[in-house]
C-alpha cells in the first residue's frame, strides 16, 4: 500500500530520519509512537507529500485515497454550518446535486428529451453514489463525535479549535479513504467521543496510521506499533501493551549482547596492548586491531522510562475534610449544571472527574478552586493549601525566562539542585534548563507548568487536563509523581491510562448532582457497562458526608466554644512545632543510615535503625494526634 525505503530527512545538519524503512500493508492498523521531537508528525507529512525526503523514497499506488487529519486543520475557517462543511467530503455527490437542481429548474420551461435524458443520467449516478443518504451519514458521524442536532446547523466559525478539529475528522471519515493518517485524533475529545471513535475505527475497512499519546486508545485500535527513535523506525507486531513487553525483552537481550561484546573488546585490547611492542607478535596485533575496528558494535540500552526520584512534600497536612460543597446551584443560559448538589473531598482522596464535554467538569473544578461564582457553599477545610493547574497557565509563563529561571522565581525555597532534579524528571536535562520559554513547544511548556505546580507547598491539587500536549513518556512521569504525592487531588483528563493509575475515586455529574463511585477508573468502567446493560442504578452514592442538623447555640455556649477553639489552636500550634522537630530528627537519622561508616558496620546499623524506627513511630503518633485536634477544631468551627 505504502512503502518507505531508505528514507533520510534532514533538518539543517540534523538527521531526523536516516535510512528508515517501513511498509504499510492493506488493512493494517499501526500506532506510530515516540518521544516528542522524534519526527512522527513530520513522517506523516512526508507520506502525503507536504515534505520531500532528503534521500530515499515513499511509493504508493497513484489512485490511493488518503485521509489525513493533522493539527494544522485547526486554522480552517468557514461561515457555513458544520453539517455543510462535513458534507463537503461528498464532492461528486454535491456536484451532481447542484446539476440536478439546475436541470429541474430548466425543466420548468424546457421539456425537451435532451434535458430529460441529462436529468435521468445525473439522478442515476447520484443514486449509485448513495447520494440520498449522505446527509444521514453526516448526521450520524457528527452525532457520534458529540454534536447535537442544533449544533450541526451552527456555523463552523462559532466553535472553538477542539470542536472544529472534530468537524474536520468527520469530513475525513465521510470521504471513506483507503488509509487514514490520524495525528493526535483524541486531542480535545471527551471520553464518550473517544469511545465512539474507537468503535468506528475498529469497523473501518482500510488501513490506519495513528499518532497518539493515549495508550488505551492505541491498545483498542492498533495491531502494529512502529517506534520512531534515533532516526529509525522499529516495528512491533502488536498493540501498545505488546510493544512495552516486547521492547523490554529486546532490551534485556541487547543489554546481554552489549556486556558480552564489551568484555570481548576489553580482552582483545589487552592482548593487542601486550603484544604490539613485540616484533614477533606485531603482525598478529595489527590484524586484531583491524578486526576490532571492523566489528559491528552493539549499542548499550538507553533508559527511555526515567523514574521520578524525589518526593513532593508540603509543610502542613490538611484536616480530614479538604472540600465540602453544600447546596450548590450553577447554570448557564443554555444549560443547568448543578442543582442543590453536595460533595465532600476528604484527605488522601485522588479523584477523577469524568463525563462528556459540556457537563460541567471544568466549571466544577473552578468552583472548587474559588474562581467561579455559584449559589451555595464551598467550604475549604483546615490548613488546606491549593494549587490549580489549567491550560491557561501556559500563557502565564514568562517568555523571556529560561526554564531554570522560571522555577527559581516561582519556588525560591528550593535549591538549584532540587529544581534541576525536578526538571530532570520532566525531561529537561543538561543545558535544556537554559532554554528560553518562548522557544518551547506546547508539550514542553506544559511540562514546565506541571513542574511548577508540583514545587508548590500545596496539599491539594486541582488538575484540569494535565496530560494535554504530553507524550506517553511524560504522562508516565506525571503518573509516578502523583502516585508519590501524599496530598489530595482532583483531576479532569480524557487519558484513561492516567486516570486508572492515579485515581482512587470517580466523580461524575448526573441528574445535576455530583455522584461518586468508590474505586478505580477500570472498576468504574466495568460497573458502568453492567449498569447500562441491566438498567441498574445501584452503586451510585452522592459525593457527600452526612450533615448533622444544626440548632442555634446559646450565648454561653458560643463563649465556651471560643475558649475551646483558642485552647485547641494553641495546642495545635505547639504540636506542629513538635512535629517539625520530630521530622527533623527522622531526616537526620535517614542521613546517618546513608553514611558508609554506619551501613558497613552491622552493630552500628542495627542501633541507628532501632532509633529510626522509634522516631518514625513517635512522629506517626504525633501526626495522628494532630489530625484528631484538627478534626475537633473543624467540628467547633462548623
Amino acid at each position: 500500500m505504502i512503502s518507505i525505503n531508505d528514507l533520510t530527512f534532514l533538518i539543517g545538519s540534523r538527521a531526523l530520519y536516516e535510512e528508515a524503512n517501513w511498509h504499510i500493508k492493506p488493512g493494517e492498523r499501526c500506532g506510530l509512537i515516540g518521544a516528542n521531537g522524534t519526527g512522527k508528525s513530520t513522517l506523516l507529512k512526508i507520506i502525503v507529500g507536504e515534505y520531500q525526503p532528503s534521500s530515499g523514497s515513499v511509493s504508493m499506488a497513484k489512485d490511493l485515497k488518503i485521509g489525513y487529519l493533522n493539527q494544522d486543520l485547526l486554522s480552517y475557517d468557514s461561515h457555513h454550518s458544520i453539517l455543510h462543511v462535513a458534507m463537503e467530503a461528498f464532492e461528486r455527490q454535491n456536484q451532481l446535486h447542484d446539476e440536478i437542481e439546475v436541470l429541474l429548474k430548466k425543466l420548468e420551461t424546457d421539456y425537451s428529451e435532451e434535458v430529460l435524458n441529462k436529468l435521468s443520467d445525473k439522478q442515476l449516478e447520484f443514486e449509485a453514489l448513495d447520494g440520498y443518504s449522505i446527509e444521514y451519514r453526516a448526521n450520524e458521524i457528527l452525532a457520534g463525535l458529540g454534536f447535537s442536532s442544533e449544533d450541526q446547523h451552527r456555523p463552523l466559525n462559532t466553535f472553538s479549535g477542539g470542536w472544529r478539529m472534530r468537524v474536520m475528522l468527520a469530513k475525513i471519515l465521510l470521504q471513506t479513504p483507503d488509509i487514514l493518517l490520524l495525528d493526535e485524533p483524541t486531542n480535545h475529545m471527551d471520553l464518550p467521543s473517544i469511545k465512539w471513535l474507537e468503535t468506528y475505527l475498529n469497523n473501518f475497512e482500510g488501513a490506519i496510521v495513528i499518532v497518539s499519546h493515549d495508550r488505551y486508545f492505541l491498545d483498542k485500535i492498533v495491531n502494529r506499533t512502529v517506534e520512531s527513535r534515533k532516526g529509525k523506525l522499529t516495528i512491533y507486531s502488536g498493540n501498545y501493551s505488546f510493544y512495552v513487553e516486547e521492547k523490554s525483552l529486546r532490551g534485556e537481550i541487547q543489554k546481554g549482547e552489549f556486556k558480552n561484546q564489551q568484555a570481548k573488546i576489553k580482552q582483545e585490547e589487552r592482548l593487542i596492548e601486550r603484544f604490539r611492542a613485540k616484533a614477533s607478535k606485531a603482525k598478529m596485533a595489527q590484524s586484531r586491531m583491524k578486526a576490532l575496528d571492523k566489528m559491528d558494535r552493539v549499542e548499550d540500552v538507553d533508559d527511555d522510562n526515567p523514574s521520578v526520584n524525589f518526593r513532593f512534600k508540603f509543610s502542613k497536612p490538611s484536616g480530614r475534610h479538604v472540600i465540602r460543597i453544600e447546596e450548590a446551584y450553577k447554570s448557564y443560559p443554555a444549560i443547568d449544571i448543578l442543582n442543590n448538589a453536595d460533595g465532600v473531598i476528604e484527605k488522601g482522596d485522588k479523584i477523577a472527574l469524568i463525563g462528556a464535554n459540556g457537563k460541567g467538569k471544568s466549571t466544577l473544578l473552578r468552583m472548587i478552586a474559588g474562581t467561579e461564582d455559584f449559589k451555595g457553599k464551598c467550604e475549604v477545610g483546615h490548613n488546606v493549601t491549593t494549587t490549580f493547574f489549567a491550560q491557561h497557565q501556559l500563557e502565564s509563563l514568562h517568555l523571556d525566562n529560561s526554564i531554570l529561571e522560571e522555577l527559581q522565581s516561582f519556588a525560591p525555597k528550593h535549591s538549584d539542585t532540587e529544581i534541576r532534579s525536578i526538571l530532570g524528571c520532566f525531561l529537561f536535562t543538561g543545558d535544556d534548563v537554559f532554554k528560553k520559554i518562548r522557544v518551547l513547544s506546547g508539550g514542553e511548556k506544559s511540562r514546565v507548568a506541571l513542574a511548577k505546580s508540583l514545587t508548590t507547598d500545596s496539599n491539594f491539587l486541582i488538575l484540569d487536563e494535565p496530560t494535554n500536549h504530553l507524550d506517553i513518556q511524560s504522562v508516565n512521569i506525571l503518573i509516578q509523581a502523583l502516585q508519590q504525592y501524599e496530598g489530595t487531588l482532583i483531576a479532569v483528563s480524557h487519558d484513561r491510562y492516567f486516570l486508572d493509575n492515579v485515581a482512587n475515586k470517580i466523580w461524575f455529574i448526573e441528574g445535576q448532582n455530583i455522584q461518586e463511585y468508590p474505586g478505580t477508573y477500570e472498576e468504574y468502567e466495568e460497573w458502568q457497562a453492567k449498569r447500562i446493560k441491566t438498567g441498574d442504578q445501584g452503586g451510585i452514592k452522592p459525593a457527600k458526608a452526612n450533615k448533622p442538623k444544626k440548632e442555634e447555640p446559646k450565648p454561653s455556649e458560643i463563649e465556651e466554644k471560643k475558649k475551646q477553639l483558642k485552647k485547641l489552636n494553641q495546642n495545635l500550634q505547639a504540636l506542629e512545632e513538635d512535629i517539625a522537630e520530630k521530622e527533623k530528627s527522622v531526616k537526620n537519622l535517614e542521613e546517618e543510615i546513608a553514611k558508609e561508616e554506619i551501613y558497613s558496620n552491622p552493630t552500628k546499623l542495627k542501633e541507628v535503625n532501632e532509633r529510626y524506627d522509634k522516631a518514625k513511630e513517635t512522629l506517626g503518633a504525633a501526626q495522628l494526634h494532630w489530625e484528631e485536634l484538627a478534626e475537633e477544631i473543624m467540628v467547633l468551627e462548623a
